[in-house]
C-alpha cells in the first residue's frame, strides 16, 4: 500500500477564517521540495460534515497543486471525540484493565498554536504520543477488523496538569482545558506503528525516547476495547499513551513531540490570555 500524507490546512493568501481544505503528498523524503508540494484533494472523512472541505475556488479545486509555503497547516481533523488510554504508559499497564478517559474536543489546535497555561494548573507536562485517526463510523470492531477503522496516524500532545489530575478523579480539568490537545501536523498512512520510537523536545533539549512497542496496549485492542461501549466517528483522535520521558512545561517554553515516521509537532506555551476577562 502506497504511504500518504494527508493534511488539514487553510490558504494563506487571501486567509479566510473558518476555511479548509485537504492536501496529499505522496514524497518519501519529506524535506525536499515534492515534500513540500501538494496535491488539493476531497475530504478523506466522508460523511462529516465538520470535515467537509470548503467551496473549492481558484487554485483550490482537486487535483491543483499547492505548495505549503501557500498555506497554515491546521489540525489534522475536527473530531467528534478524543480519548486517551490511561495507564498505557509501558508493558505494567496490562496489568490493570484497559481504561479510557476523554479529551473535550475543544482542546484541540494545531501545529503552532499556543499551549495556554492557566495560573492555577500547577505542574503541567506535555505527553507525546501516537495518536490514531479514525476513518469511518465503527462500533464492534474486532481484533481481525480493528484496522479498517484506521486512517493513519498523526502525533497529539496529551498536554496534563498533573496537579488537576491528582485532586480531579475524572481528570476533566487535568486535561480537556482549551488547548491542551496539540494535534498534528499531517496524517499519515499505512504507517508501521509497531515500534516507532516517541520523543519530546523541551525548550531545544531532547528528552528520553521510547517507543511505541513499549505500550502496554497496542492500536487494535485499544480500538477493540473502545468500539466495545461506543462508536467512533470520522475524524475522531485516539491518543495510544505516553511512554518515554517528559518534563514540566511554563510560559516562553517551546515544545516538540516527535513520533519516528511522522515528524515533528511543536507549540510554543503562554499564559492563559482569557484569565481575568469576561471572555
Amino acid at each position: 500500500m502506497t504511504q500518504l500524507r494527508l493534511a488539514r490546512v487553510r490558504p494563506a493568501s487571501p486567509a479566510t477564517p473558518g476555511e479548509q481544505f485537504f492536501v496529499a503528498n505522496s514524497a518519501a523524503d519529506f524535506a525536499s521540495d515534492a515534500g513540500a508540494t501538494w496535491t488539493v484533494v476531497d475530504t478523506p472523512f466522508p460523511g462529516s460534515p465538520a470535515n467537509a472541505s470548503s467551496t473549492p475556488r481558484p487554485g483550490w479545486e482537486p487535483g491543483d497543486r499547492v505548495h505549503q509555503e501557500g498555506f497554515e497547516f491546521l489540525a489534522p481533523s475536527v473530531p467528534a471525540n478524543v480519548l486517551g488510554m490511561a495507564h498505557n504508559t509501558g508493558s505494567a499497564g496490562r496489568e490493570l484493565p484497559p481504561q479510557a478517559f476523554h479529551k473535550a474536543a475543544t482542546s484541540v489546535i494545531g501545529p503552532g498554536d499556543a499551549i495556554e497555561l492557566a495560573t492555577d494548573a500547577g505542574h503541567v507536562d506535555p505527553e507525546a504520543e501516537l495518536a490514531i485517526v479514525i476513518g469511518r463510523k465503527v462500533r464492534g470492531l474486532t481484533p481481525d477488523n480493528a484496522r479498517a477503522a484506521v486512517l493513519g496516524f498523526t502525533i497529539g500532545n496529551d498536554v496534563t496538569s498533573r496537579d488537576l489530575q491528582n485532586s480531579d478523579e475524572l481528570w476533566i480539568s487535568a486535561k480537556s482545558q482549551d488547548t491542551f490537545t496539540p494535534v498534528g501536523p499531517w496524517i499519515v498512512t499505512a504507517l508501521d506503528d509497531a515500534d516507532a520510537a516517541i520523543s519530546i523536545v523541551h525548550n531545544g533539549e531532547a528528552l528520553g525516547a521510547a517507543s511505541s512497542a513499549d505500550l502496554g496496549w497496542k492500536v487494535d485492542e485499544i480500538l477493540v476495547y473502545l468500539t466495545s461501549f461506543m462508536t467512533l466517528h470520522p475524524g475522531d483522535l485516539v491518543l495510544t499513551g505516553f511512554p518515554a520521558e517528559c518534563a514540566p512545561i511554563a510560559p516562553g517554553d517551546t515544545v516538540t513531540c516527535r513520533v519516528e515516521g511522522i515528524g515533528e509537532l511543536t507549540n510554543p506555551v503562554k499564559a492563559a490570555p482569557w484569565e481575568g476577562s469576561a471572555a
